[in-house]
Parts: C-alpha cells; structure tokens; sequence
C-alpha cells in the first residue's frame, strides 16, 4: 500500500471519528463473560445511534408485527451479529454526512451500497456460508475509500471522476492516474486504523481484483461479483460511470451458476428501497 493512502486516511481521521461504539461491542462479544445487557449499555450510552437502530429494526425492511422499543429486545429478535454489523452500518453512514453535494449524490452511493450488501450476503448464501451478515457489511463498506477520497481530495477526486465518466477508464484506474492511488488502498488504510477486521481489510484492498487478495478470496470475489451485479443493474451509483471488469478468477471461487443471478437481484430490488430510505434518512 502506498504510504500517500495511509498519510490521507491519517489526516482525514481529523474529519471522520472512528466507529468507537462498534469497538467497544466488537470487544464485548469476544468477552465470554459479556452479556446482552452489557452490550444493550454501550449502545444506550449514545441516544442518536439507539433511536438510528430501533427506527431500522422497526422499519418496513424488517417487518416485524410488534414494535421493538428497547436495545435489549432488538438484540433478542434480530441476534447480536446482525445488530453489530447495523451498528457500524448507520455509523459509517452518519460519519460521511458531510461530503459536498456538488461532487456527486451521496444518496445514490449508499443505494448502490446497500444493493451491493443486499447482493452480497445473499450470494453468500447461495455459496453455502454460514453467518452471512459479515458479508452485508463488507458488501457496504467495499467502496468506502471513495468517500475519505470525496472529502479529502475533493477537486483531484473531481477529476478522477469526470476522466472515468468521459473516458474509457474504470473509477479506480482513473484515481491511480490522478492521484497515485486509489480508493481501494484508502479504504484498505481505513479499515485498519479504524481496527475493523482483517476480512473487511481485504475486501476493500481486492474488491475488484479478488485474484490478488492474499487471505479471504472466496469473501472479496463474492463483493467482487455482487458490485458489478448491482453495477449491471444501474442500482445507485458509486461515482464510476463503466461497470467494473469481472476478474474471471471470481466465478471459479464462488462456484455457483448464472441462473440464480436475476433471482437474487430481483430480491435485491425488492427490499432496496426500505432499506436505503430507513438507512440514509437522519
């Protein structure tokens, strides 16, 4: 990784508070003496991400009969996990609130994110994976360099983007060009000094060359696969005009077959909108 990446994300840290409430659960849960209250205590200790997580739960996406009042009857019905990974979810949303509107839609980012997190995990559970929701979250986040970049680098990000969008460059050789770098080393460096997992890291370094990634290729070629399905489809945007090459390597990891691609965007597209409405509004 470039050090110019690192020496970025370093100074955007400034701007973007890490997902400290998400540490501190992440913590808990590999803590066997932990408890549900104690997990429902550091969430509650941050009124705006309780009210952010019970509107989720209680949304149409969920569907639940009875309304969910409280953390600890959240956890209850939707497990620990899926309610960790809501957590740094709506966190890293509510960090990047602040990217400038005149650089692109930072609605259609989250829309293609969520299409690709949606995409994800249920490719995974095609693959036969257990505890998909891992693979909800790296689908999110896979792209989540770009907005340091947005913020950062606003004007050589600019350029990055009207050069992929009037060019036959793809968004991240179009940021190399430019920069030096590109949004999947930024992530990378995020990912880390934010000390998210290892798996995370990889997906957002390889995302969209699963072939090269040194661990966890399996997980990076099924975001891989899920952002260019959701690219195809034109669900949202994530500031790249040209749908990403496909690494052929990809196909071979998740060993699944075509067919189940138009079901599995046909359910992405079902839920997309409650999703995105729930998950960007404030």
């Amino acid at each position: 990784m470039s050090l110019p990446a690192e020496a970025l994300v370093n100074k955007s840290l400034d701007l973007v508070s890490p997902p400290t409430t998400y540490t501190q659960i992440d913590n808990l849960l590999n803590d066997a003496n932990s408890s549900v209250d104690d997990i429902s205590a550091v969430i509650n200790l941050d009124p705006a991400l309780t009210a952010r997580l019970l509107k989720i739960v209680n949304s149409p996406f969920y569907g639940f009969p009875s309304q969910i009042n409280t953390i600890s009857r959240a956890i209850t019905i939707i497990g620990t996990r899926e309610l960790t990974h809501l957590v740094l979810a709506t966190s890293v949303i509510n960090a990047f609130a602040g990217i400038p509107a005149n650089l692109f839609n930072i609605n259609d980012f989250w829309r293609h994110s969520l299409a690709c997190a949606l995409a994800s995990k249920l490719l995974a559970i095609h693959c036969g994976f257990q505890a998909a929701e891992r693979f909800f979250i790296s689908g999110l986040l896979n792209n989540i360099g770009s907005l340091v970049l947005y913020q950062a680098l606003p004007e050589l990000a600019r350029e990055a983007i009207n050069s992929a969008k009037f060019g036959d460059e793809v968004i991240f050789e179009a940021e190399k060009r430019v920069m030096g770098f590109d949004h999947c080393e930024v992530g990378s460096a995020l990912v880390k000094a934010w000390r998210l997992p290892e798996s995370l890291g990889e997906v957002v370094k390889y995302h969209h060359t699963p072939s090269q990634a040194e661990n966890f290729q399996t997980e990076v070629a099924i975001i891989h696969i899920a952002d260019i399905m959701v690219s195809s489809a034109e669900l949202g945007n994530s500031g790249d005009r040209h749908v990403p090459p496909l690494d052929p390597k990809a196909w071979d990891l998740i060993n699944i077959g075509e067919e189940v691609l138009p079901d599995i965007l046909d359910q992405v597209k079902e839920k997309l909108d409650d999703l995105t409405a729930v998950m960007t509004s404030s």
